[in-house]
């Protein structure tokens, strides 16, 4: 973004307005314990702009991805939080509510997470088929998790996609969902969603991946190769170059876009404004 003012306010504060885009740790997923489980859900995904006072010190937190059934954890920065990934079940259950939320899974059909309002979407149904089943998709930031069909030609869910930002100046996908896992030889696994979302486990098949660092992604559902991991966040702030002050902590990478300064946490630090 260009143009943007900075401004006064009583007593002779200068304020500086910057863009931002905050996204959580994604949902993990456990071992499957007999059958396959869903994806994880996307982080939360939160982005606009937001006004930074001259000469104070912002933290941000990064959250990291859930391990097993674990859902992710918050990613915060000047009061603002992205709410973590949901996680799944282990076996027979329903999705973990999250910023998009865990797929269902198990050998029925279990709902998939609730997700938060403006952050993500739900996740999906898991299918049940006698002694097999097919993992619901994570929700993804820009669209629901699939729904699994546990027939012999079927497929477990897709992870919902997430959606792309500029504000490093190059359009990048973020919190994508899981994708399920299936738990026959036939059929399809699910695929992980757009923005960093885990690929399912296929049973004796393909492997499940886990959710990409620092996208907020979900992982892949598991069938039989055990638990995996969500995606750790990511903080990136858009600063006019004008305003930029250079004092950070932590470690950010620090790159240009036309007239702004990005700084990018991959883990907590502050920035001074």
């Amino acid at each position: 973004m260009t143009g943007i003012m900075t401004m006064f306010v009583g007593g002779g504060s200068r304020i500086v307005t910057v863009s931002y885009l905050i996204v959580a740790g994604g949902g993990g997923v456990p071992a499957a314990n007999g059958a396959a489980t869903g994806g994880g859900g996307a982080g939360g995904y939160l982005t606009d702009t937001t006004k930074l006072t001259v000469g104070t010190v912002y933290t941000a937190t990064v959250g990291g991805g859930g391990s097993g059934a674990a859902a992710g954890s918050d990613s915060t920065f000047t009061g603002i939080t992205a709410a973590k990934g949901g996680g799944t079940s282990q076996g027979n259950g329903n999705g973990g509510n999250g910023g998009s939320g865990g797929g269902g899974g198990g050998n029925d059909n279990f709902i998939g997470g609730t997700a938060t309002s403006g952050q993500g979407n739900n996740g999906g149904t898991s299918g049940g088929g006698g002694s097999y089943s097919a993992g619901g998709g994570g929700g993804g930031a820009g669209a629901v998790g699939g729904n699994g069909n546990a027939s012999a030609g079927g497929a477990a869910g897709n992870g919902g996609n997430g959606l792309q930002s500029s504000i490093t100046g190059t359009a990048t996908y973020y919190a994508g969902g899981g994708g399920g896992a299936k738990d026959q030889q036939t059929g399809t696994r699910g695929t992980g969603g757009l923005g960093g979302g885990g690929d399912g486990q296929k049973r004796n098949g393909a492997g499940k991946t886990n959710g990409t660092a620092n996208t907020g992604g979900g992982s892949g559902g598991d069938s039989t190769q055990g638990a995996g991991t969500g995606g750790s966040g990511v903080i990136i702030l858009s600063v006019p170059t004008a305003d930029y002050s250079g004092t950070t902590t932590g470690s950010p990478t620090i790159t240009t876009s036309g007239a702004n300064t990005i700084i990018k946490f991959t883990g907590t630090g502050t920035y001074t404004a």
